[in-house]
């Protein structure tokens, strides 16, 4: 039985006036020519349609209308609710008709109807209309005022312009920021018809007039690039001018303007800035694009003031090239630190591999603090070719120098100078350098294109190598990941060494692929040490946890994890891997497992979780009764079936279906079908069910076709 619970809301029926004109809409969509398909959508225009049906109609008419459809459309001008969308219309009918339409609209129209009719003429760009909108300059409404300057602007033609520049100087102040726009949007159109000094005449009004700020910045611009390199002298001005409005607006345009003359300007602007707004100015100067560019950066670099130097520098990494490396190596190996710092992080990122090489065939005579700088600069870089000579420095009878060459190799030896590399690691001939080759080699041996013969190389290394050297190669054989490196962790992990076996346990329980279970598994099982095998059994469920496994494979992991876990803490962990892979095989895992009296509450939980989720088949079902619960008392209330104010009583269908615990399994997995029916087509529907468990009220819903699992009430 349906009942129907509340009265229809607004929210209903505005959906219904929407899916009304959607109808209408698609009704217009049917097969025929253009002309039966305009008539028909004037038809609903001079109709009693809903407004809905008209307002689509009218968006319609965008596409379809001609001339024939201004008529209908003129006619809603006047109509408050409809006029917006009869204006869309008439703003794209081509044709004189539609402009005739929207002029003498402006004679009855008042108000906002009145300063949408001037917007949509502005749009058109009518001409014809030039005289009436100069005639509403003056109206007493503000807002028709500054809609009909706007409009002006836009059709921009001389006689608009004129009337404009007008007006402009009597202006009352609500409508001389429109009038000033519309004297800007003249001089653009001027501009872009090529008529640049009108353009010229237009902005420098607007910048001599009472207009607001915002206006006087926008025709400051207009008239810096209208007077193209002439425009220089201004634009330099408003990058001295203490407004800050006036000096961004500088700096922008600084950006726009081509020519070689803004450059040698906005470079010339630097010196005299103050350094608050030198960085700035030496910025626009970086995003500009003339072959004056580098050569004014690099003069700043050389003799600017301290912040336009550290400014500059750091703009060279994006406008430098190779012709900027002496500059940069001078400033990089000077004594003042922070340019030198600067000049260093140039350095590494300016772009070329010819400034690779010059950077490599410097290294070799390079001495000093350019010596330091070029090794580090290698490094940063990645410049193979630097590799023989970074070899050479490794020897140095500096310290620091030996250290520096060292993890500058990490980043650049290649395949066949890996066992120098490997040498220095692991019996240096100075005990100090292990601790920057160690790193090195790491960073080294990642990168090496044939991993399994660089882990062959590393394991050889470790033969005779001291207990703690092994253990940073096993750190390093971890990083690597591949199979031979696998096999090395692995033996170390049985070494009869206790601080080999920690280091590969541990290196084993972070490994990346799955290809360490069997490996983790074995060790879990015959470690001597109870910690290890602690933590290769967590290793190994971390696997099995986070990484993407054929559900078989995660099923047979999950029972290997169980049956080598001795622990409730680890047993536990595998049963969260249990629940978090819902299947029916992973349900009979957890209902095995809750044999255990030890683990039957856990795996009970877990079992209830997995059915909830993957539904209640009669397997399912079965399968939770093998779990041996204490049966439940479950009665249903109340069920009901639908949604909003419509529903079914399915009270007595679902009682045919309960057992004795929440688990509630239907006879198909379709509501509809289940409950005889579908109460409310093509809507999404709840079932929402009163019940009591062993004396407990309790309370559900549940989405359309959802597995129904019923809370235990608290």
């Amino acid at each position: 039985m349906q009942t129907t619970r509340y009265p229809l809301t607004s929210v209903a029926l505005v959906a219904a006036i929407i899916a009304l004109a959607a109808h209408s809409a698609r009704a217009a969509d049917r097969p025929g020519n253009a002309a039966d398909q305009e008539r028909q959508l004037i038809g609903v225009l001079q109709s009693d349609a809903p407004k809905a049906d008209k307002a689509i109609t009218c968006k319609r008419l965008v596409i379809h209308g001609t001339a024939a459809a201004v008529p209908p459309l003129a006619a809603l001008l006047d109509d408050a609710e409809l006029a917006s969308w009869a204006r869309i219309a008439l703003e794209a009918i081509p044709g004189p008709e539609a402009d005739g339409a929207l002029r003498e609209a402006l004679g009855r129209l008042q108000g906002r109807l009145l300063v949408g009719a001037i917007n949509s003429i502005g749009v058109r760009r009518d001409q014809r209309a030039v005289e009436s909108l100069a005639g509403r300059l003056g109206d007493a409404d503000p807002e028709v005022a500054s809609a009909a300057a706007a409009a002006l602007g836009r059709i921009g033609n001389d006689a608009a312009a004129k009337i404009l520049q007008k007006s402009l100087g009597a202006a009352p102040a609500a409508v001389r920021s429109a009038v000033a726009e519309g004297c800007i949007l003249c001089a653009e159109r001027a501009l872009a018809g090529g008529n640049a000094a009108r353009a010229v005449e237009l902005y420098d009004l607007v910048r001599e007039s009472a207009a607001p700020k915002q206006r006087i910045v926008e025709a400051t611009r207009g008239a810096i690039l209208a007077r193209r390199s002439a425009g220089v002298p201004l634009l330099v001005e408003q990058l001295k001018s203490a407004d800050k409005g006036m000096f961004n607006i500088g700096l922008t345009t600084a950006r726009e303007l081509p020519g070689r003359e803004v450059t040698e300007g906005l470079a010339a602007a630097v010196a005299g800035a103050v350094p608050a707004r030198q960085g700035l100015l030496v910025g626009a100067l970086a995003d500009r694009r003339d072959e004056a560019v580098l050569p004014a950066v690099l003069a700043i670099a050389k003799n600017g003031s301290e912040t336009a130097r550290q400014a500059a520098v750091a703009a060279l990494q994006r406008v430098g090239d190779a012709s900027c490396v002496p500059v940069l190596m001078e400033m990089a190996a000077g004594a003042d630190a922070e340019l030198a710092k600067a000049a260093a992080e140039a350095l590494a990122g300016l772009p070329g591999k010819d400034v690779d090489a010059d950077l490599a065939e410097r290294l070799p005579q390079a001495s000093g603090a350019a010596r330091r700088v070029l090794i580090e600069l290698a490094g940063r870089r990645r410049i193979a070719a630097a590799s023989g000579a970074l070899i050479e420095a490794a020897d140095d009878a500096d310290g620091k120098i030996r250290a520096l060459a060292l993890a500058a190799l990490g980043s650049t030896i290649g395949p066949d100078e890996l066992s120098f590399l490997i040498t220095r690691a692991v019996a240096p001939p100075h005990a100090a350098d292990a601790k920057a080759a160690m790193p090195a080699l790491k960073a080294a041996c990642i990168r090496m294109p044939d991993g399994q013969t660089c882990a062959t190389m590393l394991i050889a290394a470790m033969s005779d190598a001291p207990i703690a050297t092994k253990s940073s190669i096993l750190e390093i054989l971890g990083a690597m990941g591949n199979a031979t490196a696998l096999e090395a962790v692995g033996a170390a992990a049985r070494d009869k060494s206790t601080e080999l076996q920690d280091t590969a346990s541990r290196l084993l329980g972070e490994w990346m692929s799955v290809d360490a279970a069997p490996v983790l598994l074995e060790l879990a099982k015959t470690a001597t040490d109870s910690k290890y095998q602690v933590r290769a059994l967590r290793g190994y469920i971390r696997l099995v946890r986070q990484f993407t496994l054929p559900d078989a494979q995660r099923v047979e992991m999950c029972r290997a994890a169980l049956a080598a876990a001795s622990r409730k803490d680890e047993q536990e962990l595998v049963l969260e891997v249990i629940g978090r892979y819902p299947s029916v095989d992973m349900l009979r895992l957890a209902v095995e497992a809750a044999k255990d009296p030890a683990l039957k509450d856990a795996a009970t939980a877990v079992s209830l979780s997995i059915a909830q989720k993957i539904g209640g088949s009669v397997d399912v079902q079965d399968l939770l009764a093998k779990i041996g619960h204490e049966p439940m008392k479950i009665e249903i209330i109340k069920a009901e079936y639908g949604a909003g104010t419509t529903f079914k009583d399915v009270t007595a269908i679902l009682r045919k279906y309960v057992r004795d615990f929440p688990l509630i399994v239907m006879p198909t997995g379709s509501y509809n079908s289940a409950f005889g029916g579908d109460p409310l087509p093509n809507v999404v529907k709840t079932l929402e069910v009163r019940y009591r468990i062993d004396g407990r009220e309790g309370e559900a819903s549940f989405g359309e076709n959802a597995t129904i699992m019923l809370p235990v009430p608290k």
